[in-house]
């Protein structure tokens, strides 16, 4: 669907305003819109994993351990595929969120993938410039993440930056000029943007983040070591299908509908987008190929899906 007729649909939690301003901007911010006693159950989960974690020697499919972990001092830096570890975050993420999404994609909305993301305050919690849709390119752009703050977020904590206006622009290639991917901008390409006015979004506990999957983000480091996590729940409209297979680590939900039903037609956007790698022998996370850990080239995916 398109903007237009996105908005012609009678809104469920966002008001007219928001859904303009997210579609002329890339992003938005809605603070404390989750309940507390929501959050709270999370959070409780949350700790359950990283507790988890603490026999942990090395990095699994779910829990992705970062550099100094250990069971005294635990530094998990993703749970992949939160949906499927408890029911809790799946419940979650078939909730108010789920009718933000719709708001933002249409009526008929599947959930693509989730993942919960934590900073450390080690100088290596910086996440570099990037676009989503280039990890997951779909026949349309019509895909976005939604990020909820489990705690209050403060510039400090490094919060989600937006460069407003950019899902506008070209997509980028994330691979380095050797092949090897890096999940990050190229800095010839990053020259080119105004990253000067990028909107950072610091909010209370129970706020979310909303960005479009063609728009450049990323965020600072943070200077408080408190862990800062952020659970994430990307979306796309049924009508947006797939042209790769889904990373090993997705969960079985990949492709659920959580609104609406499905799409008889795929609707195909004429600007196309770059392959990712085929990750079908494993992914970690953004943090380890931004960081050099996983600096090997690899393959674009050869598969091309288009069914769900």
């Amino acid at each position: 669907m398109t903007p237009d007729a996105i908005l012609a649909c009678a809104p469920r939690v966002l008001t007219q305003d928001q859904r303009e301003s997210y579609f002329e901007n890339g992003y938005l911010l809605v603070e404390s819109v989750i309940p507390d006693d929501v959050i709270d159950g999370i959070n409780a989960v949350t700790a359950a994993m990283v507790e988890r974690s603490r026999a942990m020697t090395a990095s699994d499919d779910h829990i992705d351990i970062g550099p100094g972990h250990c069971a005294d001092h635990p530094i998990v830096r993703r749970l992949t595929a939160p949906d499927a570890m408890d029911e809790t975050y799946w419940q979650f993420a078939n909730g108010i969120i789920a009718d933000i999404a719709a708001d933002l994609l249409g009526p008929d909305v599947t959930f693509n993938h989730s993942k919960l993301n934590f900073k450390w305050s080690d100088g290596r919690d910086a996440v570099k410039w990037h676009q989503d849709i280039p990890f997951y390119p779909h026949t349309n752009y019509n895909v976005l993440a939604i990020g909820t703050y489990l705690v209050d977020v403060a510039m400090e904590d490094g919060p989600l930056g937006v460069i407003p206006g950019s899902h506008k622009g070209p997509i980028f290639e994330h691979f380095d000029e050797r092949g090897i991917w890096t999940g990050a901008m190229r800095d010839g390409d990053i020259a080119t943007l105004a990253t000067d006015t990028a909107a950072y979004l610091p909010g209370p506990k129970g706020s979310i983040t909303i960005h479009h999957s063609r728009a450049v983000h990323g965020s600072k480091p943070t200077t408080q070591a408190n862990g800062r996590p952020l659970l994430i729940n990307a979306y796309a409209a049924a009508d947006a299908f797939p042209y790769t297979s889904p990373k090993s680590s997705y969960s079985h939900h990949y492709r659920d509908f959580v609104r609406g039903k499905p799409a008889t037609w795929a609707h195909h956007d004429p600007e196309p987008c770059p392959i990712p790698p085929d990750w079908s022998g494993g992914y970690t996370s953004i943090y380890a190929y931004q960081s050099g850990e996983d600096s090997k080239p690899t393959p674009r995916d050869p598969g091309v899906r288009l069914s769900a």
